[in-house]
């Protein structure tokens, strides 16, 4: 998958955006990496009072197709609602909303309910086109107090945070870009028209989407633009309210260090660091030496910062990681602009993010192409993105979906030469072996590994049958047999990584109304416009029967990681879904599989430092390392679930409270912050 948060229906009802109402018929077009079309939306007001919806977005293979219609009461929420479709997986959508008077009701796959309502209430659908955000913005408009209940609950909120004037002589547009808050994690930006009573104009995903009305697809560029800046100051605004500086000397007490090179836990200890990096380590004392700032461990497990290999960053990301302890992360796609703007405001302090380590994505030409990084369709193309990478420092490529066959080995050659590690999906048409012994040196995700014994050189993974294929299959696959165990010492001898990311594809078996379970276990810490939206599922898993089939799929996944790692191949702890909760869930996995939670840990810190080309760096708690730990409420050495009580997590000089950002990101938080104590001094 190329996203770190999947774009599943909820959140494009969410996020996107849809123009003014006032035309019978409104035409939008949906940009993606590259200025490619890869959607649109057909917005029809008709006469009767009846608004009808077409929404068509498809990327990499993938994507929902819908139709919805909606009446609107006076107040300007919706009256009556119903969509319909599938989702970005092949879920059917099915979902209706209807008020009468003080009585509401709602009905989807995945939930239903009915709710007494007194005065104006939006109905936020859960699976619904973009225009339900563009109504939303209209009805919050017309609140005097700035506020729109929401249903089934919350409230929106927005502000005005930048202005833009697009377009040329009678087409010319002025717009003003809308901080809403309310929904998810995190503000949702959208730009707005400046009417009395405004409208959504246009939705852009800085770096991936540009969603606008059909004849100002130009000014896309100018208004992302204008809109990192704006969202730049309000993360930097949010970096300086959580971030607490440390120069100087702190001395953390008494706590037990995570061995992560040997997974152990060792004695009580008492370590210094100073300036963003550690000095010492010595036996806990009774009279700990003086120090700026001190940190009382209690006895407590300190653990080097986590590693998430397998991310998509976007700039809002950053809280979660932190606040998971996740100090660094492996970016695995992105638009190379915006990774290098992340990455720089990053180092500078400017952004709240974790240490970002870059993979360069290249890609093949063809219609099903994620058009992001390089989009070559000669060597030639593939080399140049190889230049590209290398010079701009980064460790590694990743070779996607529809790069061509016949390129792997020698591009592979090519990123050896320079000492780069190569990785990737397996392209169309191969199978993972082959990927191996053509160069790749790791693998992305559990569905192609196994879709080495299910596809032959006519089977185009591009479609959705690279998620069903493993879904219906892999239950009935026999480990023990010599396929298998030829691909298991295979991946041994070439000292093959695996980056199974086993906690995305538990969608594979989540049937709508089930919550999901990257967050199952602490639902009712997450805001409940979450909640929802995790209920709903992704697969078209029609009955029993094929629920049943692709649950035991799913245990073999998790049972393939664990007997390859206990036959020596290397392994690394990646997500490619939400951040900070994902990696908690993963490593769960991993100790499901069969690993010791020492050895799920060591995977988390050492391992992600080692492939990443960092361990020099950071990755254990050892002098002249980087100063970035994690405090632990518990003991995760014994109970692997305990990795979610983050005390304090300390990064380049600086304390972070996870109980704070969690907060600030609405969610309740998981353990009472350690915080850092002004010390004696020297």
């Amino acid at each position: 998958m190329v996203l770190a948060v999947r774009l599943s229906l909820g959140l494009f009802a969410l996020l996107l955006a849809s123009g003014a109402m006032a035309a019978e018929t409104v035409r939008y077009v949906a940009l993606v990496h590259g200025g490619k079309q890869a959607g649109h939306e057909i917005v029809t007001h008709g006469d009767d009072g009846v608004t009808h919806v077409e929404f068509v977005f498809k990327d990499n293979g993938r994507g929902p197709e819908l139709k919805e219609q909606y009446t609107l009461a006076p107040d300007g929420t919706f009256a009556r609602y119903q969509a319909k479709g599938t989702s970005t997986f092949g879920a059917p959508v099915d979902e209706s909303f209807q008020r009468e008077g003080h009585q509401a009701q709602w009905k989807s796959t995945s939930d239903h309910g009915a709710q007494a309502v007194e005065g104006t209430a939006q109905y936020t659908p859960l699976g619904g086109s973009p225009e339900a955000i563009s109504v939303a913005i209209s009805a919050l408009s017309k609140r005097a107090d700035g506020k729109l209940p929401l249903l089934p609950n919350g409230t929106l909120t927005m502000r005005k945070v930048a202005e833009a004037t697009i377009g040329k002589a009678d087409r010319q547009r002025h717009l003003q870009l809308l901080a809403l808050t309310g929904l998810g994690f995190t503000p949702t930006f959208a730009w707005a028209t400046t009417d009395a009573t405004p409208r959504m104009f246009a939705f852009i995903a800085p770096g991936f989407l540009q969603l606008m009305p059909e004849g100002y697809e130009a000014d896309g560029d100018a208004l992302e633009a204008r809109q990192k800046e704006a969202e730049s100051q309000a993360l930097v605004d949010l970096q300086q309210r959580l971030l607490h500086p440390m120069p100087g000397s702190t001395l953390i007490c008494n706590v037990r260090v995570f061995d992560s090179e040997h997974a152990r836990l060792l004695q009580p200890s008492d370590v210094l660091v100073r300036d963003g990096f550690i000095a010492s380590i010595d036996p806990a004392s009774a009279t700990p030496i003086a120090a700026d700032h001190v940190v009382d461990g209690k006895n407590r497990v300190l653990l080097p910062g986590l590693f998430d290999m397998h991310a998509h960053f976007s700039a809002w990301d950053g809280g979660l990681h932190l606040a998971a302890g996740i100090t660094s992360i492996r970016d695995m796609g992105n638009d190379n602009a915006t990774l290098q703007q992340l990455i720089a405001d990053g180092k500078t302090g400017k952004l709240m993010a974790p240490h970002i380590v870059p993979a360069g994505f290249i890609e093949g030409e063809s219609q099903m192409s994620a058009r992001i990084g390089f989009v070559i369709k000669d060597l030639d193309g593939a080399k140049k993105a190889v230049d590209w990478y290398h010079a701009h420092g980064y460790p590694q490529i990743k070779i996607y979906n529809s790069f061509p066959k016949d390129l792997v080995h020698d591009t592979a050659a090519y990123a050896h030469h320079y000492g780069m590690r190569v990785s990737g999906h397996v392209p169309a048409f191969m199978r993972a072996q082959d990927a191996v012994e053509q160069g790749y040196d790791e693998i992305q995700h559990i569905n192609q590994l196994l879709l080495n014994f299910f596809v032959d050189d006519k089977t185009d993974t591009r479609t959705l049958q690279r998620f069903y294929l493993p879904a219906e299959k892999t239950a009935d696959l026999d480990f023990d047999s010599k396929p298998v165990q030829d691909f298991i010492a295979l991946l041994v001898s070439h000292t093959t990584v695996i980056d199974p990311t086993l906690a995305t594809f538990e969608f594979i078996h989540q049937r709508d109304g089930e919550m999901s379970s990257i967050v199952a276990d602490i639902a009712d810490h997450l805001p409940p416009d979450v909640q929802r939206s995790r209920r709903a599922a992704e697969m078209d898993i029609p009955d029993d029967a094929t629920a049943a089939r692709y649950a035991k799929s799913f245990d073999k996944m998790v049972e393939f990681v664990g007997r390859a790692y206990k036959a020596g191949v290397p392994l690394e702890a990646g997500t490619d879904e939400l951040p900070g909760f994902t990696l908690q869930r993963e490593l769960e996995l991993y100790v499901r599989a069969g690993l010791t939670p020492a050895q799920v840990l060591q995977v988390a810190t050492w391992n992600g430092a080692k492939f990443s080309r960092v361990l020099d760096d950071r990755g254990s708690i050892a002098i002249g390392k980087r100063a970035d730990l994690v405090l632990v409420d518990g003991d995760p050495t014994k109970d692997i679930s305990d990795i979610r009580k983050v005390a304090l997590v300390l990064k380049d000089g600086n304390a972070y409270y996870p109980s704070e950002i969690d907060t600030a990101l609405g969610i309740k938080p998981f353990a009472e912050p350690e915080r850092v104590q002004t010390g004696a001094g020297k």
